[in-house]
């Protein structure tokens, strides 16, 4: 008995000293940058002393990548490791949260039941209800300090240094407030305006940067203070791209590919295939970040899980250097709508834009706020863009290819190139793949998917698996010549599936003035549909072509709508006529609009910029 008594507490005994031994863990997490104004990273970059710091005895990961280009997506991929298009929860900025279903929840709750303390500090900005058992504390005063003593922690520490809202300042401040870095000498990308405007902005970003340098020093710097630096497996990483036009929102790689410097103590080495102080070309996205985080701590990773770890125990070398692709996603960014997916593959980035009439520079209150999109669309205006530069404001392709190492902010659309078209078609194939698994709910309208899905999004794509590879087709038809695709694109235009016709129309205004066979099917679409966003896409079908003038038709469909969401779909085709195409102008009575949707910020503004002259 004695023998045994002593067996148990030499058990007990050990395992606590296992558990001493799990590595704390530590994020810290900056704002709107991606690697590219970095010097750690990328010639044309800031200093970052301390990340640098961080990176001698560190990974440096020279391909990392938010899935999501926008914050509240991309920390929707990072909090549940789960890629966005799958849970509804894709959409910036949520208009309803999602509800998780029952055996999934928000990673940091695996770390709590597995004995850590974990605390944020301080943005959470999920697009999802958030379970009780995630954070033992997220506030603005979370901290290490208050675990029991000896316990595990998980701390993620925000910066806000460098959001984009930093940039919103003013021309009495360009005039006033000399910048660290030299405007005259800070490199602009090819496909900005190379004005002063442009160099002031890119040189102020550059001293937010190395602002936000000093508050990750500052963090280390605490962390050792309270001799826990060798205990601790330290992440910097960017929470997706940055702030300079053209980036955050859009899925460029300014847009996507984040810094990553993870810093792997000597007694963790075993965590980590990578040797201390080297650079790796390994793929790593958001979304395997909650997956390696557990992996670090020895929990099992959940199967609902869509992320593979990248640190941690039973990770093979081979297998992590292999790594080569990510995925993306882009719809609604506040009030803009567009629906786009990438999918990158070593040095080749392929884009699929699922409705490429949808302007990229169209007007965005928040963004428009800086100064350098302003201008940008005032010299787009004026005819004084090049044709690179004047992209952002012209209709996109069906597909874009870019060879990212030669062209790294996609310029030259290599899809009509002779040496390309095998991985052209391959890379179409892989990404076609990939929405069908997840599935993809974009195929449903946003405010479908709030009224039917939003409090199980995984069981509704599950059940509608079938329908939504269905829209699937009926989108790829804008692949194929238009001969090939109209016989199709006719019968879905009279599908007793909403949805179908609802596809087949944007298809339609994706081959414009080529689809206009079929204008009978479309006028009836607009006059009688059972669904009011079917009228609406119908009418904007004229609008892009110009075959018949609809802002009438348009404008009703305002008055018509009951739901937000629904609306602001709406608001964005008439904001596209208004400023591009036929560049109508258009008179909202806001009289006639439902009042409880003049209570969203976002309607009212739309409503504002679209009625101003």
């Amino acid at each position: 008995m004695k023998y045994r008594l002593l067996i148990i507490v030499m058990f007990v005994c050990f395992n606590s000293v296992l558990k001493a031994q799990q590595p704390n863990i530590v994020w810290i997490t900056s704002e709107d940058n991606s690697k590219h104004y970095m010097k750690l990273f990328d010639e044309h970059g800031i200093e970052t002393p301390n990340i640098e710091r961080l990176a001698k005895n560190g990974i440096v990961f020279n391909n990392a990548f938010s899935n999501a280009a926008v914050c509240s997506a991309a920390r929707s991929t990072l909090i549940t490791s789960s890629y966005g298009p799958r849970l509804a929860t894709h959409y910036h900025r949520a208009e309803g949260k999602v509800t998780l279903p029952n055996n999934q929840t928000m990673f940091p709750a695996y770390l709590r039941k597995a004995g850590y303390y974990t605390a944020n500090n301080a943005k959470e900005d999920y697009n999802i209800n958030k379970p009780n058992d995630v954070w033992d504390d997220s506030s603005k005063k979370a901290t290490w300090k208050n675990r029991k003593e000896g316990q595990p922690f998980f701390y993620v520490f925000n910066i806000g240094t460098t959001h984009e809202g930093t940039l919103h300042f003013s021309e009495e401040t360009m005039n006033t407030t000399k910048t660290n870095t030299n405007p005259n000498s800070v490199f602009v990308q090819p496909n900005h305006p190379q004005t002063d405007l442009f160099k002031y902005t890119n040189a102020y970003y550059r001293d937010k940067i190395q602002a936000m340098d000093a508050e990750v020093g500052a963090v280390i710097n605490k962390l050792k203070e309270d001799g826990l630096l060798e205990n601790t497996i330290i992440f910097y990483y960017g929470d997706h791209g940055g702030v300079l036009p053209f980036s955050k929102g859009y899925l460029t790689e300014t847009g996507l590919q984040v810094p990553l410097v993870v810093h792997v103590p000597e007694k963790y080495k075993n965590l980590s295939v990578f040797n201390a102080g080297s650079q790796t070309d390994a793929f790593v996205s958001f979304v395997d970040f909650g997956a390696t985080v557990l992996n670090i701590a020895g929990i099992e990773i959940p199967k609902t899980m869509d992320g593979k770890p990248f640190l941690g125990d039973n990770i093979k070398e081979k297998t992590i250097t292999k790594r080569n692709e990510t995925f993306g996603y882009a719809d609604r960014f506040d009030e803009k709508y567009d629906m786009v997916r990438s999918y990158r593959k070593g040095n080749l980035k392929y884009i699929r834009n699922f409705q490429p009439f949808n302007i990229d520079g169209l007007m965005n209150a928040y963004r428009y706020k800086q100064m350098a999109y302003a201008e940008w669309f005032n010299l787009f205006k004026a005819g004084q863009l090049n044709k690179t530069q004047s992209k952002f404001f012209e209709t996109k392709a069906v597909e874009e290819l870019y060879d990212i190492e030669k062209d790294p902010f996609e310029t030259n659309n290599l899809t009509d190139k002779d040496g390309y078209q095998a991985e052209l078609k391959t890379m179409r194939k892989t990404l076609i793949s990939w929405m069908e698994c997840q599935p993809d709910l974009s195929f449903y309208p946003e405010f479908y998917l709030l009224e039917n899905a939003i409090r199980n999004p995984v069981k509704f794509g599950n059940t509608h698996k079938k329908e939504i590879k269905s829209y699937l087709n009926i989108s790829n038809l804008a692949l194929l010549d238009y001969d090939k695709a109209s016989s199709k694109i006719s019968k879905h235009l009279t599908s007793n599936d909403p949805w179908k016709r609802y596809w087949a129309l944007i298809v339609c205004t994706t081959f414009a003035e080529k689809a206009k066979a079929f204008i009978p099917q479309i006028e009836n679409i607009m006059k009688s549909d059972t669904q009011l966003i079917n009228r609406m896409r119908a009418a904007e079908y004229f609008g892009v072509t110009g075959l018949k003038d609809t802002t009438k038709d348009m404008i009703e469909t305002v008055y018509q709508s009951k739901n937000d969401t629904e609306t602001l779909l709406i608001l964005n085709a008439i904001a596209l006529q208004k400023d591009f195409y036929q560049q109508y102008n258009f008179s909202i009575n806001t009289s006639k609009i439902d009042k409880k949707l003049l209570d969203n910020k976002l309607i009212s503004e739309r409503v504002a910029y679209i009625n101003s002259k």
